[in-house]
Parts: C-alpha cells; sequence; structure tokens
C-alpha cells in the first residue's frame, strides 16, 4: 500500500555509487572507461548481475539527463549556434561509440545464465533487448546520427516562422490567437498570414522529408526488413498490437467519429449564418463571443496549474510546484524558441522539465495539464530501481497526459471563474477530444502510406495526404482557393518530421482517457488511486495490463470507440 510519505519524496538526485560525481560527459574518452567496465566485468551469481543491472542504470541514467539537457537548452533557444553545436557534437561525437557497447551489453545480459533468476517485471524489458539486438547494425551508427541531425532541422525551420500583425512580429503560435477573433474578417486575414508564412517553407520542408525518408528506408534495409515501418514497429516495441490493428482503428474512427464531427459542423455552421464555413471559422466561438483568456502568462498560468492539480490530488500539486521551484519549466511562446510542447524525463534527477509555447489561449491550459500528467507519472516512476522500467511506451505515457487533460476540466474554475466560460470551456474541450480522433487516425494512416510506399516523389506524397485528409476530416469545412493550404497540413504535424509513427498512441490513449474520466465522474477516489497505481508500474508490466490497473480497457474497436462517444455527446448536451 502506497502512502503519502512515499510519494512525497524530496526531489533530489539519488547518490552515486558507479560513476564519479564530478563525472564531465565532454567526449568520448570521459564515458569509455566506465562502459568498458561494464562490458568486461565477470558475472558469477544472480546478485553480481543485479548489481552489474543497477551500475548500468546509473550510466545509463546520468547520460540521458545530459543529452536531455542538450536537448532541452536548444529547442529553449535554436538560434543559439553554440547549444545546437552541443547538441548535435554529441549526437555525432559520442553517441555513435555509445551504440556498439549498448549492443554487446545487451547481449551481455541475455547470455548471462542468471538472468532467468530476474523478477517478472524484467521480462518486458528483455523482450525490449531482444528487439534491440535484433535490430541493431554497425552500419546504422553514422546513418542514425546524420538521421538525428536532419530531424532537428524541423524545429530550426519553425521555430523562425513569424508574421507581421498589428504592428507587431509574432510566432505562428502567438498568431493563431487571432483565429478566435469573433470579427471573421481578422480571422481570415491572420489565416492567410499564418498559411502564407507556412508555405513560404513549403519545398524546403519537403526537400527536408525527403532526406528523412531515404535515410529511415536505408536503416530499415540495413537491419533486413523491407520498409521502414514494419522497422519501426519492432523498434517501438509494439509487443500488444499489429498494422493490420492500426487500420482497424483508423476505420473505426472514421466510422464512429466523423460522422458525429460533420454534426457538430453543420451545427456551428448554422450557428454563425454562414453560407459556408472556411477554414479560419472553425476554432472561434459559434456564438460569436470573444476568446477566453484564462492566463496572462507563463507564470499565472503555472500558479493556477498548482492550484487546480492540488485540489485533484495533493501529490499532483506537489508535482507543479516542485518543477515551478526548481525552474523545470520553458512556458512562454518567443520567435527563435522550437515549436511545440513535451515533458522531458531526467532519470537521475527524477524530476521533468516541462517545455511549451504558451500565448495566453484556452489551448494553452490544455497543453499545460497534458504535459503536466506526464511529469506526475515522470515522478511516479521515479523510485523505480532500473532505468528500463521508466522507459515508457507510449500508449501508456500518453494516457497519463490526456487522462489529466479531462480529470482535470472537473477543476478548471480556478482557470474559469465564471461558470459561462467554464461550461464553454469544458465544452470545447470535449468537441476537441472528439475532433482530435479522426486527425490522429488521419497522421497515422498517412504515416503508413509513407514508409510502405519507399521512393515515392513529392507530388505522389500530396496527393495521397489530400486523399487521406479528405477521408477523415468534416465535408463541411470549404477549402475552395485554399487547396495548397489543404495539401500541406501534415507539415505542420512536428511528429512526422522528429518521431515518426508516434501519433496513434495518443488515439489509443484518448479512448482510455474517456473511460478513465468516466471512472472519475463516478467515484473520484477511486478513480484517481487507481490512475496513480497504474502510472506507478512505469514499463514494467504490459500495456493492456497497465490500462487493467487504471480500472479501464487497451481496446479500440468500432463498438468500443462507438459507446466512448456516445458517453462524451451525453456529456456534451447537459454544458
Amino acid at each position: 500500500m502506497e502512502t503519502a510519505s512515499t510519494y512525497f519524496t524530496a526531489p533530489v538526485k539519488a547518490p552515486r555509487r558507479f560513476l564519479p560525481d564530478a563525472l564531465e560527459i565532454d567526449s568520448w574518452d570521459a564515458l569509455s572507461p566506465y562502459f568498458k567496465e561494464l562490458e568486461e566485468r565477470l558475472l558469477h551469481s544472480a546478485d553480481g548481475l543485479k548489481q552489474w543491472l543497477e551500475d548500468l542504470s546509473e550510466l545509463e541514467s546520468v547520460v540521458q539527463e545530459h543529452v536531455g539537457w542538450l536537448y532541452i537548452r536548444m529547442t529553449c533557444n535554436t538560434q543559439d549556434e553554440a547549444l545546437v553545436k552541443a547538441y548535435t557534437f554529441f549526437i555525432n561525437e559520442i553517441n555513435p561509440h555509445i551504440e556498439p557497447f549498448a549492443d554487446r551489453l545487451n547481449r551481455k545480459l541475455l547470455d548471462c545464465p542468471f538472468r532467468n533468476g530476474l523478477d517478472k517485471r524484467f521480462s518486458i524489458h528483455l523482450r525490449s533487448t531482444e528487439n534491440e539486438i535484433r535490430l541493431f547494425r554497425e552500419e546504422n551508427i553514422p546513418l542514425n546520427a546524420e538521421l538525428s541531425t536532419r530531424e532537428q532541422k524541423y524545429g530550426e525551420i519553425a521555430g523562425a516562422m513569424s508574421v507581421e500583425l498589428n504592428g507587431k512580429t509574432l510566432t505562428l503560435q502567438q498568431a493563431a490567437n487571432f483565429l478566435r477573433e469573433p470579427n471573421r474578417g481578422v480571422r481570415q486575414s491572420a489565416y492567410e498570414q499564418i498559411v502564407s508564412r507556412r508555405l513560404q517553407d513549403r519545398e524546403k520542408l519537403d526537400s527536408l522529408f525527403d532526406e528523412l525518408l531515404k535515410l529511415r528506408h536505408q536503416i530499415a534495409n540495413n537491419s533486413g526488413f523491407s520498409n521502414f515501418r514494419d522497422y519501426k514497429f519492432v523498434a517501438m516495441d509494439r509487443f500488444d498490437y499489429t498494422a493490420d490493428d492500426c487500420m482497424r482503428f483508423h476505420d473505426s474512427v472514421r466510422q464512429a467519429i466523423v460522422p458525429v464531427l460533420d454534426k457538430l459542423m453543420e451545427e456551428r455552421q448554422r450557428d454563425m449564418g454562414l453560407e459556408s464555413l472556411k477554414p479560419w471559422d472553425i476554432d472561434v466561438d459559434s456564438k460569436g463571443r470573444p476568446d477566453l483568456k484564462p492566463f496572462t502568462d507563463g507564470s499565472d498560468l503555472m500558479r493556477k496549474t498548482i492550484a487546480c492539480f492540488s485540489e485533484i490530488d495533493p501529490y499532483f500539486g506537489f508535482v507543479a510546484r516542485t518543477l515551478d521551484e526548481m525552474r523545470f519549466i520553458d512556458l512562454d511562446s518567443r520567435i527563435g524558441k522550437a515549436p511545440g510542447g513535451y515533458n522531458y524525463p531526467l532519470y537521475e534527477t527524477g524530476v521533468p522539465f516541462i517545455f511549451m509555447n504558451a500565448s495566453g489561449s484556452f489551448r494553452d491550459v490544455v497543453t499545460m495539464v497534458h504535459e503536466g500528467g506526464h511529469a506526475i507519472h515522470s515522478m511516479l516512476t521515479r523510485d523505480l530501481e532500473f532505468v528500463g522500467f521508466k522507459e515508457l511506451t507510449s500508449e501508456i505515457a500518453e494516457l497519463a497526459s490526456m487522462s489529466m487533460e479531462l480529470i482535470s476540466m472537473e477543476h478548471w474554475h480556478h482557470f474559469f471563474p465564471n461558470e459561462e466560460e467554464l461550461r464553454r470551456a469544458k465544452r470545447e474541450q470535449l468537441e476537441n477530444v472528439l475532433e482530435a480522433l479522426p486527425w490522429i487516425a488521419c497522421v497515422d494512416r498517412f504515416q503508413h502510406w509513407l514508409y510502405t510506399h519507399p521512393g515515392h516523389t513529392v507530388e505522389e506524397r500530396t496527393a495521397a495526404w489530400d486523399e487521406v485528409y479528405r477521408a477523415f476530416s468534416p465535408s463541411r469545412v470549404d477549402w475552395s482557393g485554399h487547396e495548397p493550404v489543404r495539401k500541406s497540413l501534415w507539415q505542420k504535424q512536428l511528429h512526422l518530421f522528429e518521431v515518426p509513427f508516434y501519433y496513434i498512441e495518443y488515439g489509443m490513449a484518448q479512448l482510455g482517457a474517456i473511460a478513465l474520466w468516466r471512472n472519475y465522474r463516478n467515484d473520484p477516489k477511486t478513480a484517481i488511486e487507481q490512475y496513480k497505481q497504474a502510472l506507478s508500474l512505469g514499463y514494467t508490466r504490459s500495456i493492456p495490463e497497465v490500462y487493467q490497473a487504471a480500472g479501464i480497457r487497451f481496446d479500440f474497436s468500432e463498438n468500443y470507440i462507438q459507446e466512448l462517444a456516445a458517453f462524451v455527446q451525453e456529456e456534451l448536451e447537459k454544458l
């Protein structure tokens, strides 16, 4: 039984036992003695293997945290050449030396006769280790380094995008707030400036993506796979579902959710009294009310998040307050900052870093509680003794974050003290939940096409995207005159460039989140305890087992999706 004292552990680094505290990772020479010692150490007993695993875990935690800070600093300021250089130095000059050692250490673990005595929590890690050995090829080491470097180019390109609105230079995230203005002319003007700026870099992003596709395909071929899709499913340890299951998920979402969206868009068009619904009419309040302003700046957003989380569960407030006090956050949008948002686990410290691009909008609140859910997950697993237990599969990680979006909604009065605005925010969130599922299915379906059609042209890719997008998007939206924008919408999705195939997990976790929120509405105390218990498991159980511990099912059949969609619709009717 977990106790309050178990959860409220002081966020300090555990003492190092294998590595010196003063170790500076400024070259491969600084790290190589420790990798060599682990490779050469003789293992004579089960206790010896356990100690070896603890030392390996410490080494991996220290290295992971070092590269984590390099990445965090670079994304916080992509225009600082020194920060970019420091990250690329590690990727190009240090990591290529680590990879062959990691392979040999994996083989040492699997060859050890005492591994059969490890407790069952290691079973998934051992399966993952088998996958890593299966995929490893020496010739992929330089290709992976080159791929990592080129993937970061997307952040540099997107981070440099800005527009001039009302005499101010704004990031695209900041400019997107104008899409929620009641004045349709203002919205259209802002929209056209935003998409015009994106289209300026369309060819540049197409060229970058061609480079990424070529590298990924070569890496897959080197490892014995005919395409990168099949390679990536192994690399991502997708033990609990297949590519065909993903296709069924897409089809289920199209059948169960897209018709609901069509109905919502029909209602929106009627409420707004428009002859046609244009892309700049989607985000604005359909009743013409001004945009919600839930906070003023990053500090205000953090203060209100702490209050919201504390009301849900004292430990959740503790997590948010800890990040704030340690300054492990960078929330405000600014030019030169990479796009998007993330929670970066730092395994040695045991406290993650939250990065986002807040500009004062309602969606920023959702992003904040989403990343806050990840942060809670990170800290609930911080005391697991082996780093492999903390390396979460995305289907589990996103359950933590997307569930927090919906659970926290019951406590959004901290952001929206006005009852009408609170109801409006909840309604918008639930509509966004329904809208997100087809977009997730669309992006994932597109990825399957991308990597099972190697060597395709830009024109073929554009046509494939347009066909998939139209199948998963509401038919009510009128794109006439803006077809080039529709055909390049995929380029705004960071995941396609930086973390391929990491996206359908949001959809699977969204279903789990709806189910968990439904449990929370019925019995808050039990639902939160199950949520914490499930997250505390880390990745020591299968995905279905973790979902079961959370009191829900890992299920994406059409019937289940329809059941959950009906629940969301019922809740919408109450608002």
